[in-house]
């Protein structure tokens, strides 16, 4: 993280969903919605405990939630949208958020995050491709997107099966 920046790294509350929302629009565009990690999302709330924003003064320039699903018939999340202000981009934010919720889900007992993302970027936080077949998601997901991350050793053993949200 740039050293000149106060970054602000804070759970993520009701008053926050309108600026978020700009900021996806801003980053994602219109295009997100056919994405088949959003379409599971809009089945499901975040978990407000489990999602962060991240401020410089009162500006807002990033956002992480996490989502509670199954895979097959075990609990887990899914980390996303990821979302960083272009400007702000390559300054350690993003991972600093994903950092805390990774942290914050650990805290709570949660086992496995998963996501649709470039394993070079979240690799760094601890993320691994999903071996082929153990794991689908409701619609067209590129497999080698599919990444899974164990906050407590041994998790991802015997998993298998088809994301869905977890209600």
């Amino acid at each position: 993280m740039n050293e000149d920046l106060s970054l602000i790294i804070a759970a993520e509350t009701p008053d926050d969903a309108f600026a978020i929302e700009r900021l996806h629009e801003r980053t994602f565009g219109p295009g997100r919605y056919a994405k088949t990690a959003y379409r599971l999302r809009e089945q499901v709330p975040h978990t407000l405990a489990l999602s962060f924003t991240a401020r410089i003064g009162t500006l807002l320039v990033g956002s992480v939630r996490l989502s509670p699903v199954r895979i097959g018939e075990t609990k887990a999340l899914l980390l996303g949208p990821l979302t960083v202000e272009p400007a702000f981009r390559e300054r350690g934010v993003g991972q600093a958020l994903i950092d805390r919720a990774l942290k914050e889900a650990a805290a709570g007992g949660h086992r496995l995050v998963i996501l649709v993302g470039d394993e070079p970027y979240y690799g760094k936080a601890g993320f691994k491709p999903v071996p082929p077949g153990r794991v689908t998601m409701p619609g067209p997901v590129d497999p080698a997107r599919l990444l899974v991350a164990e906050l407590s050793p041994g998790a991802f053993e015997g998993v298998t099966g088809r994301v869905r949200p977890d209600f």
